[in-house]
Order: structure tokens, then sequence, then C-alpha cells
């Protein structure tokens, strides 16, 4: 069972960048924060940990790609991975959401509000986190 309220970071998991959305459950409300550059583990980690201390998350979210047919692959396993080590990190449960498709619901999205690719780029990760954020508050909604 999830909380119904506080706040709560979503991660879009990758091995070049990371993106980030923050929402709060209470109010249902969520959008994209930042990118971190993923290519210094340590640099990265502490960024995460500021955004963490800054936010004081109720909870964690952590997309998780498959597949399109539904299977687990190589980034799915470090998706997976990054979520364990953020639940241990900070003492915050870690829930998962399938983000299969969501960069590409988050390049379309950006594309029709016209930002050019240049602007789109460094926005993509960050609208990604965003949706996979989105998914998971509507799964609170559905009935069970």
């Amino acid at each position: 069972m999830h909380e119904q309220a506080g706040t709560v970071l979503a991660f879009d998991y990758g091995t070049r960048r990371i993106g980030v959305a923050v929402g709060d459950l209470g109010q249902r409300s969520a959008h994209p924060l930042t990118t971190i550059d993923a290519s210094d583990r340590a640099a990265s980690e502490a960024k995460i940990t500021a955004l963490v201390d800054e936010w004081r998350p109720a909870r964690l979210v952590v997309g998780v790609p498959f597949s399109l047919d539904g299977r687990e692959h190589q980034m799915t396993r470090s998706a997976r991975a990054f979520g364990r080590a953020l639940s241990r990190r900070h003492s915050l449960p870690v829930s998962e959401v399938d983000e299969r498709l969501t960069s590409v619901d988050a390049e379309a999205t950006l594309r029709e509000a016209g930002l050019d690719r240049s602007r789109r780029a460094g926005l993509v990760d960050a609208q990604a986190a965003f949706i996979i954020l989105r998914s998971f508050m509507l799964s609170l909604e559905a009935p069970r």
C-alpha cells in the first residue's frame, strides 16, 4: 500500500542522464525538475542526495524499462539496481513503474510544445521522469 500524501521524487534512470521529477501525492500534482549528468557516479549521487535533502520525499519512484513484449533486459536490471541503491542510501521506500515508451512520449510532448531539437535534448529526461511520476500517481487512483 502506498502513502496517499507527501512529496515524491521520480527518476528516469539512464547511463548518461537521470531525469528527475517532483510531485505531491496529496495534491496529485507533479512537474519535471531537472536532469542529472550520470557520467560521474559520485557527482550524480551527490546531486541526488542534495535533491532528497531539499525536497524531503516520503517515497522515491524509479522508471524500469522493459522490452515492448514485457521481457527484462540489461537496462531493466540496471534501473532496478539504481532503485535498490537509492532505497539503501536514503532509507526511503522505492516504487517501480513500467516506463516503456516514456522517452518517446516525452520527446513528442516537447516537440508539440514547439521546442527545437537542442532545447528538447536538455529537457526530455526530466519530462520522462514526470511521465513516470504521473503513471505512479494514476496507479494510486486505480480501483484495487
